[in-house]
């Protein structure tokens, strides 16, 4: 019931625009999930899963290396600067090792 009431009051100021679009994270017990998201014309740019690949370590080593790889799809699809959207996780731990990922590989936010 907290996650909920978390996830609606950090998505009440959140909206992701053309020049800016909205970076958000579903972390599950078993995979992560990145997307880059253009909410005013409702639209996926750049996607970043571990379903079906291959990667291996920690779950935080796989969040770093999904943070890697959004930002990467990010740069080709000549993005730059995104609203970071954390959903109803803290920020800490595995979503703190994607964004510093993310940043490092030259993702604003």
């Amino acid at each position: 019931m907290k996650a909920e009431y978390r996830a609606k009051r950090t998505r009440a100021n959140i909206h992701g625009t053309s020049e800016r679009p909205r970076l958000t994270v579903y972390i599950s017990n078993m995979h992560i999930t990145a997307q880059i998201i253009n909410d005013d014309a409702g639209s996926t740019l750049a996607y970043a899963t571990t379903v079906g690949s291959k990667l291996s370590g920690t779950k935080t080593e796989k969040a770093a290396k999904i943070g890697e790889e959004i930002a990467k799809k990010a740069k080709k699809a000549k993005i730059t600067k995104v609203v970071f959207d954390r959903g109803s996780r803290l920020y800490a731990g595995r979503l703190t090792a994607l964004a510093d990922a993310a940043r490092k590989e030259g993702l604003e936010f």
